[in-house]
């Protein structure tokens, strides 16, 4: 196929919705839509033809914000994503403006000691890598995957220092860490009179709600934006029980959410039983949920289709009736006492 030249359709604004679709970044002035497209399944499960088709539709919609990493593609080849994600660029110049692009680095790329991890080395390297294969000068959201014990901060914002410098990152976020590693990180950045950390990337959802316990409380506490992935718990929330009987379980017949329907399966009965006498379709619940609790900025969402993407879309714009919210409150409890931590910690 060739590229074609025309400009991409102009991104939709937030009049039209009943909540707002952009929002800025923790404490930075960075708009991005609270809808993140997450690509972890292009490459293996979503062809080219397709994710291209998918980038189309989000940002014809508003979303702005797309999600990828270094490694993903492993299916096919890491940095195959990447690779995908910038011949789409590529082909309409114009779209690089429009998008806030975010990818991260840490986790192996290969086999070499120095191929991994968060040293000065690798980070410079990886960003040098990911911006070839993304075809594009600049990162907007640079995000530390995995917290990496045996790097200390000094070096980690050194690196990101250079890179910010030389033009080639905008912003550093984090993804899986801890509240403490969040706290540590800021510290050492407020010491170097940087920014720090924009945003966290974080596992959030009714049945994983530890991050309620020190995760959000300590991003909130340093103006640090929240992104949660899994936000359905791998389809285990998107009404896997509803899918198996019919046959139709994709990605919940796999991964956690089969290893967790092993131990919530009563629950996640009475989950869908709740869906199903509200007329609510249990994915645009489970992610209308996280979108509604407090400190969190956006979902990352991994859309295979285009009506993932407009289910994605009416949960942001369409709240929860509050008995839909008590029932979930009643059937996922929070960890503890519930509220942010310490208190959430008290007998």
């Amino acid at each position: 196929m060739m590229p074609t030249t025309a400009e991409p359709a102009p991104v939709q604004s937030d009049s039209n919705s009943s909540a707002p679709l952009h929002t800025e970044l923790g404490r930075t002035r960075l708009r991005i839509s609270r809808l993140a497209l997450g690509t972890v399944n292009i490459g293996g499960r979503v062809e080219e033809p397709e994710a291209r088709r998918l980038m189309d539709h989000a940002l014809a919609q508003g979303i702005t914000l797309f999600d990828t990493a270094n490694t993903y593609g492993w299916r096919v080849h890491k940095g195959y994503t990447e690779e995908v994600i910038g011949r789409w660029l590529a082909d309409r110049p114009a779209r690089r403006e429009q998008v806030v692009l975010a990818t991260k680095v840490g986790d192996p790329m290969g086999s070499g000691p120095n191929d991994h991890g968060l040293s000065v080395r690798n980070i410079v390297a990886a960003c040098d890598a990911s911006l070839r294969r993304l075809r594009t000068d600049w990162i907007d959201l640079y995000q530390l995957h995995h917290i990496d014990r045996r790097a200390g901060w000094d070096e980690v914002w050194q690196a990101m220092d250079l890179l910010i410098t030389q033009g080639k990152v905008r912003y550093v976020g984090s993804s899986n860490f801890a509240g403490w590693d969040i706290a540590s990180a800021q510290e050492a950045a407020r010491r170097r009179n940087a920014l720090g950390l924009a945003s966290e990337q974080c596992v959030y959802n009714l049945v994983t709600r530890h991050a309620e316990l020190e995760v959000i409380p300590a991003a909130s506490a340093y103006g640090v934006g929240v992104l949660v992935w899994s936000p359905l718990h791998g389809g285990l929330l998107g009404g896997v029980l509803r899918k198996t009987r019919e046959n139709t379980a994709v990605k919940s017949a796999q991964g956690r959410a089969v290893e967790a329907l092993e131990h919530h399966r009563t629950t996640i009965a009475a989950y869908e039983d709740v869906c199903a006498d509200h007329g609510l379709d249990p994915a645009h619940v489970g992610m209308a949920w996280v979108l509604s609790r407090p400190g969190v900025t956006g979902l990352v969402i991994g859309p295979r289709t285009e009506q993932h993407v407009d289910g994605a879309l009416h949960a942001l714009r369409t709240p929860l009736p509050e008995p839909v919210l008590a029932r979930l409150e009643e059937l996922f409890p929070p960890v503890g006492r519930g509220g942010s931590a310490p208190d959430a910690w008290l007998s």
